[in-house]
């Protein structure tokens, strides 16, 4: 019935298939590289004359196949949060940019012309696993299929482990690369483990969290318990990523229906991220003084 009401160009035969060809000959272009068949389209409308119904009626929203009912625009299916992604990753490239160009045109470098600062190969890493990150995290909230939820779901536990690594690098002054290595090989053996079971055998939402969760606090206490001991003028910086971070992580774990069918807990994640990206920028460069 839906589904007649929906799309009556839509003709499917018993088993769900359509008959007139395949669906993305049926559907407008904007839709069908998002990969919005007949039925899925049909299912989103339904979803939103159901919340209408609800609403008159005084009910709150509540979820569908697991995911709360969002306003798409354009076959965006998160556009606010989409936007926020966007504006994380230009300011994760800017903050790229502008080390890079810090350490390699305005510090001197050594004869061979590498650059005195010890970390400056960890935080490249981290600022191009912060892209990535950000790049599918927009891609999995323009459009959520199994795909882009892995994607984004690895790149962020591949972001977190790896941030985690760096904290602990930094905090601790390790410079050798012996040290280096006894610090990163188990970290990395088990953040590459977890993301292998995510993707090859179980999609554990609950299990991911409170690794994602572990690592985080782990990272936040790091970096407090550094910001704590040392005495450098800009350490307020650091204590605002900190709370900054902490905050963050409030929005991971509090889930809530979007306000107008847009804004919701991981929109606030995104917007939050934008300045501490900012404040992150300028604590790389406050530690080539340390």
């Amino acid at each position: 019935m839906c589904r007649r009401e929906c799309f009556q160009h839509c003709k499917f035969s018993s088993d769900g298939k359509p008959i007139d060809g395949p669906w993305y000959m049926q559907e407008p272009l904007y839709l069908r590289w998002k990969q919005w068949d007949c039925r899925s389209d049909c299912r989103y409308h339904c979803m939103l004359a159901r919340e209408e119904e609800r609403e008159k009626l005084g009910d709150k929203p509540v979820k569908y196949h697991g995911k709360w009912p969002f306003q798409r625009v354009y076959g965006i299916q998160e556009p606010v949060a989409v936007a926020l992604s966007a504006l994380n990753l230009a300011m994760q490239f800017h903050g790229w940019i502008s080390f890079f160009i810090l350490v390699y045109y305005k510090l001197p470098l050594n004869p061979n012309k590498r650059t005195y600062y010890e970390y400056t190969g960890v935080w490249h890493i981290y600022g191009i696993l912060s892209m990535n990150s950000r790049f599918w995290s927009g891609v999995f909230h323009s459009r959520d299929v199994e795909l882009t939820e892995k994607l984004d779901i690895s790149s962020a536990v591949a972001l977190l482990g790896f941030s985690l690594i760096l904290a602990l690098l930094r905090a601790f002054n390790v410079r050798d690369e012996a040290a280096r290595v006894m610090v990163s090989a188990p970290l990395i053996a088990f953040v590459t483990t977890h993301i292998l079971y995510l993707n090859f055998y179980k999609l554990d939402y609950g299990l991911n969290m409170k690794v994602c969760m572990a690592m985080g606090i782990a990272q936040l206490l790091t970096w407090a318990v550094w910001a704590g001991v040392t005495r450098h003028p800009s350490r307020w910086k650091l204590w605002v990523v900190v709370a900054g971070g902490g905050l963050a992580m409030f929005f991971e774990i509090y889930d809530f229906p979007p306000y107008r069918g847009y804004i919701d807990a991981l929109a606030l994640w995104n917007a939050i991220n934008i300045p501490l990206t900012y404040f992150g920028g300028v604590l790389s460069g406050m530690m080539l003084s340390l």
